[in-house]
């Protein structure tokens, strides 16, 4: 199991809250299938620590924890009222041009943990998109949320026949090198794996104001395997 030190993680901090660069395959939360949560991990640097949001186990990227009550109460109001902006970077199937595409379709959770979309049964949700880099089969997509469903980047890039590269729960496929790189060849007795072993998607930055009122806006760098990715992409255009 990785072991993760909680300083190389944060970005960012101050007297009221801490910016953290979560990695893939690690739950915010507590998770019965996994005894580490990033909760349990920034609790051991500060123990009042409160997530005031969450992403997906597979998702990396940035996370806000509040120190104090004060803090997390401020920030919940934030995100209530839609005054955090929120910019995920994904990598999707197909070649897109996305300028600022509004997808505006109602999702409705289900008990196995899956969403779908619901004009008459969901809840409101909004997500922009817009087109960073086009590759010869994938594109590199910009998506701000205004609402925050459960798993609504990932539907709504469905939606447009987009769907993230590796989220194979709603339409992905994952990317093996082959399918990109001309005169790829695999090693005899050798199985090809994914380039990415999960979906392609990364919480970027966050636009939110600190109990001061001052405007932040906090980036979370790719991770390897995201930076990876992206490297074979160009790499074969």
């Amino acid at each position: 199991m990785k072991k993760y030190s909680v300083t190389d993680l944060i970005l960012w901090e101050d007297n009221d809250f801490i910016t953290v660069n979560k990695p893939p395959f690690l739950s915010t939360l507590e998770d019965r299938t996994d005894p580490v949560n990033l909760l349990a991990l920034v609790r051991g640097y500060c123990e009042t620590a409160q997530a005031c949001h969450r992403l997906d186990k597979d998702t990396s990227g940035l996370i806000v924890f509040a120190k104090n009550p004060e803090a997390y109460r401020h920030m919940s109001m934030q995100f209530e009222h839609r005054k955090v902006e929120k910019i995920y970077h994904a990598i999707v199937d197909g070649v897109h041009d996305f300028k600022q595409h509004l997808v505006d379709a109602p999702i409705l959770a289900a008990p196995d943990g899956i969403v779908k979309i619901s004009k008459r049964d969901g809840k409101p949700a909004q997500t922009y998109f817009t087109t960073l880099v086009a590759y010869r089969q994938h594109s590199l997509i910009e998506c701000r949320p205004i609402t925050g469903r459960m798993h609504q980047i990932r539907i709504h890039l469905s939606v447009l026949n987009a769907s993230i590269t590796g989220d194979e729960q709603y339409g992905g496929k994952p990317l093996y090198l082959s399918a990109i790189k001309r005169g790829f060849n695999l090693k005899k007795n050798t199985e090809e794996e994914p380039l990415m072993k999960r979906m392609a998607l990364h919480a970027k930055s966050l636009i939110f104001k600190s109990m001061k009122d001052e405007e932040l806006t906090l980036d979370a760098p790719y991770p390897k395997d995201f930076q990876a990715l992206i490297r074979q992409l160009e790499a074969n255009k």
